[in-house]
């Protein structure tokens, strides 16, 4: 046997073995039948969990890695989804996809026999859904990269975290988009701060105020639950609303700057510009402060106005000096007296959408179990979560009263003539919540 061949060898037994322990894929009542055979081959095979834009753009990104990668199945509530992101797919990739239409699965329920076909999921899904797709391609021994948030509620976040466990146990490879993390600006600043170049952490402030997100009309023949599939970022139990889904870039590199997650947290927010139902019940602007146990306090901010300033960036002060960092490959760090102590520099930073998978792919080929990214992930989805419970409120809101809620936002049933827990009244308008009257804690 070659060289070649043991590696080959030991590649499939670690993308198998894991599938294998506890419970996993032999014993999921899922068949293999409709798999490309392995037997004979080293490739990776990967199935795709939501075929929106950004699920479609995970793909993109992983097919490019230099790695031996084959996509072999899809799934999506959507047929017209799917079909989009098919054909986006397989004319950019040709021979590295091999999903013929009976493993593309249609409807609430296909993930699971997606996820039975692959040895890696890509799941990006609105994030309500992210829970327990994780937790099933977990089960199934499967190594994942999972959009980033990855829940929206108390009890989502408590199964990802279990979750989260058992891949540790299994020793499965987890990498969420957060790409900052992945982000050569953020790293090198990073190293900077944890060599105490500008001393302790004592306050910051994050941002991401930018304009609004797209909107799909009603038509005649939805049901609610599809509207609001449709239209999930402007629910609760989709999106966890942008303080959620859009502004945890921001608050996550708050957490991984002072290397802690606060212990309280109390704010404010509204909805000023966007107020009409085509909006469903979130807000358009949150602002919060993230108290730490050292006692140092983060403020962030975010909001979505038309025509107004956009800033997108996070800010730190130390006892030593202070720091700037953006998503456009800036990071600076200064001393009190101004000073420039380092200035990143920009030229042939990697894309950091792509480092993610680049990495992640990198260790599965080499046998390697290198990414843990749930458990963080889901403790800064927590802090944005915890913002907006405390915004909605106008509470302080404690992290650990808060971890222990049964607050559950996703739907007692999920079918297409189910009833989501928010519903519009007889002018189309959803409840909003008001600080003061809405308890965010002991909803059912």
């Amino acid at each position: 046997m070659t060289d070649n061949d043991k590696i080959r060898n030991e590649r499939r037994e670690f993308l198998k073995t894991s599938a294998l322990v506890a419970g996993g894929v032999m014993m999921s009542g899922y068949s293999w039948a409709g798999m490309p055979s392995s037997s004979n081959d080293d490739t990776i095979k990967i199935a795709l969990i939501g075929c929106g834009d950004r699920g479609t753009g995970a793909a993109f990104q992983a097919l490019s890695t230099k790695f031996n990668l084959k996509l072999v199945a899809m799934a999506d509530a959507f047929q017209d989804r799917l079909d989009n992101s098919y054909k986006a797919i397989s004319t950019k990739f040709g021979a590295k996809v091999d999903v013929p239409k009976e493993r593309q699965f249609v409807g609430l329920d296909g993930y699971k026999q997606a996820i039975a076909l692959a040895d890696v999921v890509l799941l990006v899904t609105p994030p309500g859904f992210r829970p327990i797709h994780f937790e099933e391609a977990i089960k199934q021994g499967k190594h994942v990269f999972m959009e980033k948030p990855v829940a929206v509620d108390s009890p989502g976040i408590r199964k990802v975290l279990a979750a989260a466990e058992l891949a540790k146990q299994k020793k499965l490879n987890v990498v969420v988009g957060l790409q900052r993390r992945y982000q050569t600006n953020y790293r090198e600043v990073l190293k900077r701060i944890e060599d105490g170049k500008i001393g302790d952490i004592v306050s910051g402030q994050v941002y991401w105020n930018s304009g609004g997100v797209w909107v799909k009309p009603r038509t005649a023949s939805q049901t609610e639950m599809e509207y609001q599939m449709r239209n999930w970022y402007y629910f609760n139990w989709l999106c966890g609303d942008h303080i959620v889904e859009q502004h945890v870039h921001n608050i996550d590199i708050a957490n991984w700057v002072k290397n802690a997650y606060p212990v309280s947290i109390q704010g404010t927010g509204s909805r000023a510009w966007r107020t009409g139902k085509n909006y469903g019940e979130i807000y358009d602007n949150h602002a919060v402060e993230l108290t730490y146990a050292d006692g140092s306090v983060i403020y962030s901010q975010c909001r979505h106005f038309e025509g107004t300033n956009n800033r997108v960036d996070e800010s730190f002060q130390g006892t030593k000096g202070k720091v700037y960092l953006s998503a456009n490959n800036s990071g600076i760090l200064w001393d009190h007296k101004g000073k420039e102590i380092y200035n990143h520099d920009r030229k042939g930073n990697a894309n950091p959408y792509q480092t993610e998978h680049d990495e992640l792919f990198a260790a599965i080929t080499n046998n390697e179990y290198k990414f843990w990214d749930a458990e963080r992930a889901a403790k800064s989805c927590f802090t944005a979560i915890v913002g907006r419970y405390a915004t909605y409120s106008g509470e302080v809101i404690k992290w650990d009263d808060a971890l222990k809620a049964e607050n559950s936002l996703f739907p007692e049933q999920l079918s297409w003539d189910a009833k989501p827990k928010s519903l519009p009244d007889a002018n189309g308008l959803y409840t909003i919540a008001m600080p003061g009257k809405t308890k965010v804690l002991g909803q059912s």
